[in-house]
């Protein structure tokens, strides 16, 4: 297994987006790793949510935030210094940011035809305003979604999260710290290992699939205050977490999902 290699000015960032419905409600997960004033490695997760929007949207919103981590903690003569090596597992991403946007600006961001703006121009315009006032320097990489990548499956984690819970802001928490400490957590043990493969997060994340979002509830979990239930009705969940900022929820679809939501509920 061969680990990513970091040199002194590479900044690696995961992202992932997710929409619950096109459009509905989204989030965007990020994971970046970069050195800081004395070289020494660290690790920032980002989150944000959307509440009527796309998946591309999200996939975008991602990579945007993730460039904004660094203005400002570079000045604006180093940051055009480094290399971004994004990860993403959005063709669209990847494919706009590498080839459609020269045509686009051209085109003053319009289709080929001119007679429309292109989809999400607003999120297009921004992204290329980032690169272009700061120079940044990226290479882009397209990693498969859903396969057990360490940083892609914490990226869709957190998509996931945002997107499903408004309270998510005040409730997940995201971390910020050493890379060293992050690599002995469960979530960032492989992060520098592409090949490694994160078997659990992938067997949950088909389960899902397999049964599909209309699937029977085995339960609902909810969390308010720290204190974890089950219910057997989302009437029942809904009349606990209604109302109270810090509550979160999830519907279970087996019993070993139920005890996976318990701990997970339980880190945050």
């Amino acid at each position: 297994m061969k680990p990513l290699s970091i040199k002194d000015k590479d900044i690696i960032i995961f992202t992932d987006g997710s929409s619950r419905g096109n459009p509905g409600r989204g989030g965007y997960g990020v994971v970046a790793i970069y050195p800081n004033a004395h070289g020494e490695m660290q690790v920032d997760e980002l989150g944000g949510r959307e509440d009527l929007t796309t998946n591309n949207r999200m996939e975008l919103k991602a990579v945007i935030e993730g460039i904004r981590n660094f203005v400002g903690y570079y000045s604006a003569l180093e940051i055009g210094q480094y290399t971004f090596n994004f990860y993403v597992d959005s063709k669209y991403v990847l494919q706009g940011a590498t080839a459609w946007i020269h045509g686009w600006k051209k085109n003053n961001w319009t289709t080929a035809g001119g007679k429309e703006d292109v989809k999400n121009r607003d999120l297009w315009e921004e992204l290329d305003s980032l690169m272009s006032t700061y120079k940044i320097r990226s290479k882009w990489n397209l990693i498969e979604g859903h396969a057990g990548i360490f940083g892609n499956e914490r990226c869709d984690v957190i998509a996931t999260t945002y997107a499903d819970d408004v309270n998510a802001v005040q409730n997940f928490k995201l971390y910020t710290g050493s890379l060293s400490v992050y690599q002995a957590t469960e979530e960032g043990r492989d992060i520098l290992n592409l090949d490694a493969v994160n078997q659990d997060a992938k067997d949950k994340l088909k389960a899902r699939k397999k049964s599909g979002s209309s699937a029977t509830a085995f339960s609902y979990v909810s969390m308010v205050d720290g204190d974890i239930q089950t219910h057997a009705t989302w009437k029942e969940c809904e009349a606990r977490v209604k109302g109270k900022s810090r509550a979160r929820f999830k519907k279970s679809i087996s019993k070993s999902d139920e005890d996976s939501i318990k701990s997970e509920f339980k880190k945050v």
